[in-house]
């Protein structure tokens, strides 16, 4: 597939010029799609993949993410689990009856790994029946993503992001079912999250799961899991959770360095 950049970016300027701009969350949303494509460039070069390939994992961090600004215009909130999934979404503007993939790339040769990996890179984990090619642009998107979430958690307001205060964060409980998890090094379902402090768990557990090998190496570059993981509560119990399990991640990290 021949990908043409500077067409694929103006039709994403196009394309979000229909949303408000002075909404905080479509600016949030914009800034972190084109870092996504970035991480996934980058992700990409570092399987050494040829151009063509490099240039479908940055056009995938284009398009990945397409639904959330219908979602922000219909329901003003990013989780799914109160309004549609955004992954679906995206899907049907993408290759729905009026779809607006042609307006990114003519070729329509890859248009199924397109929607695979664009439906698939908000689920909690792969099936196991892709064909390779496409579960490889599948893993450097969702890490690609991952890495950018942690960035955005320390970038944006908690209110842009969850959807609740500050204050709420700082007075959260942990579900016990939550902190498992993350001691069981695995992503956190959405159906077990109770709590704002969950959610930021989850996301952190973002860690445990990233699948390129250069993935983990441009999440520590960046810092904002540390930065993450430092943060303070004011629920004693929720403090006490969250620094043993800063101590528990850099055991962790440190013993993945060594491998």
């Amino acid at each position: 597939m021949q990908i043409d950049r500077s067409r694929a970016t103006e039709a994403l300027k196009k394309f979000t010029e229909r949303y408000d701009p002075k909404n905080p969350r479509i600016a949030l949303k914009l800034s972190h799609t084109l870092r996504v494509a970035l991480n996934s460039e980058r992700i990409a070069r570092s399987e050494r993949l040829p151009k063509d390939e490099v240039d479908l994992a940055w056009l995938l961090g284009l398009l990945h993410d397409i639904g959330r600004f219908e979602q922000v215009r219909r329901f003003d909130t990013f989780v799914d689990a109160k309004s549609v999934s955004h992954a679906d979404l995206g899907c049907e503007i993408l290759f729905g009856e009026r779809g607006a993939i042609r307006s990114f790339v003519s070729d329509d040769s890859d248009d199924g790994l397109l929607r695979a990996a664009v439906g698939l890179h908000s689920e909690l984990a792969l099936p196991g029946n892709l064909a390779p090619r496409t579960r490889l642009h599948c893993e450097i998107l969702r890490d690609a993503d991952k890495i950018d979430i942690l960035k955005v958690n320390c970038l944006s307001p908690i209110e842009d992001i969850y959807g609740v205060t500050t204050q709420d964060m700082r007075e959260s409980g942990l579900t016990p079912e939550v902190v498992d998890t993350f001691y069981g090094h695995r992503c956190v379902p959405r159906s077990i999250r109770r709590e704002p402090a969950d959610m930021l768990v989850g996301h952190i557990c973002f860690a445990y799961e990233l699948a390129r090998p250069a993935s983990l190496a441009l999440m520590l570059e960046q810092g904002h899991l540390q930065e993450m993981l430092s943060r303070t509560f004011d629920d004693p119990a929720t403090e006490a959770t969250f620094r043993q399990m800063e101590k528990h991640m850099a055991s962790w990290l440190e013993a993945r360095d060594r491998t």
